[in-house]
């Protein structure tokens, strides 16, 4: 392998740039034409625009990525995350063209795919899962039949996607046929599959994966958790690694139900098996990501791994080189997604130029990002500008260098995020390590975030009016008339 297609944009597009030059490949980049001038498609060897701007026409056009690949030269094709990231049809045209898929087999990805496919192929492997109803639902008669012998409230998912597309929450009898609707139509309009599931809702869940590489010797490692439950529509803002609840023994525990996820679909590449965890620290399996999360960074900086490397060395035919007692956790890691976002109005996606856009420097801090200063945030994509993550010695020291990092990231032109990242890392709740997925819909709102910065920039301006007169005496540089030094130097 010596040259590969990056079908991605963004900064995760910037991101596997780096990685694969580090390792002496050569890189080519596809661009929609409002992204001409971006930096993945500077930094990138060479270029292919592959059609307008909307990724209907562009990032989604698996046949004009697979000809930029043959037309380039290029050996294989990594598909980031998004996109075409998650679909079996492409990994199976990349192979046929005579391209190297930098993922797992189709048939894994169209297997994980299906969580409802997913449940029945991990069931025989001894893993833990949400009680609820074991093939998709259409009838609502039926799906009340499932609801009251698993008890409400229950959760009506689309087995075809994520991103809270197609979930609906439901507490009473006469409320589910409505929603039930309401999830089917969704899901087909989201995902062009209408089959939904019905699960048990856990009330107080904590959402947390497990990082997992296995290459194709057989082979399957874990590389500990991520912490994913701060989220708000369903969609992770925050994450961290490690967990701050996790036992060695229930982390243990959950690195093996991972790697028995993983070898029930003979997975091969990095995936991540995603659980739900009660406040009894009992955890059920929920899905499996075939594919690079966008937090990987935290496991990277926890382990030393580079994972996109693993995911080439994987799709080159090497084994892995770890056994899993070889890998230990090292410090504590966060990340915040910097969204284009006004968490002020009910997290509303924005688009604009960056009239600012100034990134944190200094040790522990790594920024993955895909703009810059003057650049527009377009319409047509994920609103998320950059990844900001922290490395310290523990999570108390991370929290602190994350506000610090968020306090240096000057972004100007669009609503971000970033204000939102610093309410939660200074709320009790989360500081604690005590919350859950619902930390929003209990602690946040606009009123809130305005009271905290209310009350943090007056504790600020105490602090520096108290240290401002206690150095007044000192920085004054008393007159002495026993000497004409200074009238001598300046003659």
């Amino acid at each position: 392998m010596k040259k590969i297609l990056i079908a991605n944009r963004g900064e995760i597009a910037c991101r596997i740039i780096r990685t694969a030059h580090q390792m002496g490949l050569d890189v080519v980049a596809v661009y929609s034409e409002i992204d001409r001038a971006a930096p993945h498609v500077r930094m990138a060897d060479e270029a292919v625009c592959i059609g307008p701007a909307p990724s209907s026409e562009s990032y989604l056009r698996a046949d004009k990525i697979i000809d930029a690949a043959l037309q380039t030269g290029a050996d294989a094709i990594h598909p980031g995350y998004g996109f075409l990231s998650e679909q079996a049809s492409f990994a199976q045209a990349v192979q046929q063209a005579g391209l190297t898929f930098i993922g797992p087999s189709p048939q894994a990805i169209e297997l994980m795919g299906s969580k409802l496919a997913a449940k029945e192929a991990v069931a025989k492997y001894d893993i833990p899962m949400v009680p609820g109803s074991p093939h998709a639902l259409t009838n609502p008669e039926e799906a009340l039949a499932v609801a009251e012998e698993i008890g409400y409230p229950v959760l009506i998912k689309a087995s075809a996607g994520g991103g809270g597309k197609g979930m609906r929450i439901v507490h009473t009898p006469e409320a589910l046929p409505q929603q039930m609707a309401r999830a089917i139509s969704e899901a087909q309009s989201a995902f062009g599959d209408g089959s939904v599931f019905i699960e048990k809702f856990i009330t107080q869940p904590r959402h947390i994966e497990i990082q997992i590489l296995a290459d194709r010797h057989g082979h399957t490692l874990y590389l500990f958790e991520r912490e994913c439950s701060i989220q708000r529509r369903h969609q992770k803002v925050i994450e961290e690694a490690p967990s701050a609840i996790l036992t060695p023994q229930v982390r243990q525990a959950m690195g093996q139900a991972a790697v028995r996820v993983a070898q029930a679909c003979q997975y091969e590449g990095a995936g991540t098996v995603e659980f739900l965890v009660d406040d009894q620290l009992n955890f059920y399996f929920l899905e499996m990501n075939t594919r690079l999360q966008v937090e990987h960074p935290v496991t990277e900086m926890i382990t030393g791994i580079d994972l996109v490397a693993e995911q080439i060395r994987i799709a080159q035919g090497y084994p892995l080189r770890w056994k899993q007692e070889d890998l230990h956790i090292d410090g504590h890691s966060i990340e915040l997604r910097v969204y284009a976002e006004d968490p002020f109005n009910d997290f509303l996606p924005a688009t604009g130029q960056l009239t600012r856009y100034e990134r944190p420097q200094g040790p522990g801090i790594r920024v993955d990002d895909g703009y810059e200063q003057g650049m527009e945030v377009p319409i047509y994509y994920d609103p998320m500008l950059a990844k900001l993550i922290v490395h310290a010695p523990t999570r108390l020291a991370a929290i602190r260098h994350m506000l610090e990092a968020i306090q240096h990231y000057h972004i100007e032109g669009v609503p971000t995020t970033l204000p939102f990242g610093r309410f939660v890392l200074r709320h009790e709740a989360f500081r604690s390590g005590q919350f859950d997925t619902n930390f929003v819909a209990q602690h946040f709102t606009p009123e809130a975030l305005r009271q905290q910065d209310e009350q943090f920039g007056k504790i600020a301006a105490h602090v520096a009016l108290h240290t401002f007169l206690g150095q007044q005496n000192e920085l004054h540089l008393p007159r002495n008339t026993r000497s004409n030094w200074w009238l001598k130097r300046k003659a």
